[in-house]
């Protein structure tokens, strides 16, 4: 076995899993898909900015480094850690960001609030997504924009497809499912009828293609379960057990590493569309 795929002698998951989703996913994953969320945004000077479904807050940090002193920018989570991580993260943006608990499908906004609405791979996540995709255009200003980003199915995201599988086999079909669940089997006419259903005109979707990437397949199921809610199940397996989970996506992964570790493509949709009045 060469030295980026060797397995380390200890497995350690961490405790808090918003910190881990801002050391490990954001680096890894959610960065640079969220510098192309704020350009497709058309982000400027001035606007009024709402992350929703902020998660740690990589989008609002962003968009903030854009609006300058005379835009504001909002982020918005449902979960209280995940806000705690959000605002030490940053703690130096300027403008200042301002950090709010609440649901999207109920936004503790006025109407016409904002100028600009991105979401970040969350909608999927949503009970009610055409809801929530109605009170972002309700905030919007008339003339303002929204900018979304969902994955492309399971099917289109190779090293997820892997994991997924293995976890089911060696952990059980719950732990499975958990690491389908970001990967909605919506298509690009799903989204655009959403859009259109909540209001929205001029909605445009197009298909994007990056990567992901990651030391070794060891610390790609560490720091994805130290992430999410697997690390739980993860956690109650015998050390036997997830030796054998990293062993197969290492077989199963290995067109996909290089001396720097493992990459592998993953595939999004992004939507961008206006609220004409």
């Amino acid at each position: 076995m060469s030295n980026h795929a060797r397995r380390s002698t200890g497995w350690q998951l961490e405790q808090n899993a918003s910190e881990a989703y801002e050391q490990y996913l954001v680096p890894s994953i959610f960065a640079s898909w969220a510098d192309q969320l704020v350009e497709t945004g058309e982000i400027h000077d001035g606007d009024r900015v709402l992350d929703v479904a902020c998660g740690t807050g990589i989008v609002a940090r962003r968009a903030a480094s854009r609006v300058g002193t005379s835009g504001s920018v909002v982020g918005l989570d449902v979960n209280d850690g995940m806000l705690a991580v959000a605002a030490e993260a940053a703690a130096d943006a300027s403008p200042s960001i301002e950090w709010r608990q609440g649901d999207a499908t109920d936004l503790p906004f006025a109407d016409e609030a904002f100028d600009v609405v991105c979401c970040q791979q969350a909608l999927q996540f949503f009970d009610d997504p055409v809801a929530a995709a109605e009170e972002m255009r309700r905030v919007l200003t008339p003339g303002g924009r929204m900018a979304l980003s969902v994955w492309r199915p399971l099917e289109f995201q190779p090293a997820y497809v892997l994991l997924a599988d293995a976890l089911a086999r060696h952990v059980g079909d719950e732990a499975g499912a958990m690491m389908r669940s970001p990967f909605p089997a919506w298509d690009g006419e799903n989204l655009r009828t959403l859009a259109q259903d909540a209001g929205f005109d001029d909605v445009s979707v197009t298909l994007e293609i990056g990567s992901v990437r990651y030391p070794s397949v060891e610390e790609f199921v560490r720091r994805e379960a130290a992430s999410s809610p697997l690390a739980e199940p993860l956690a109650a397996v015998e050390r036997e057990v997830r030796d054998g989970l990293v062993r197969e996506v290492e077989d199963a992964l290995d067109r996909y590493l290089d001396d720097d570790g493992i990459v592998s493509p993953m595939e999004s949709y992004v939507v961008t569309a206006e609220r004409s009045q």
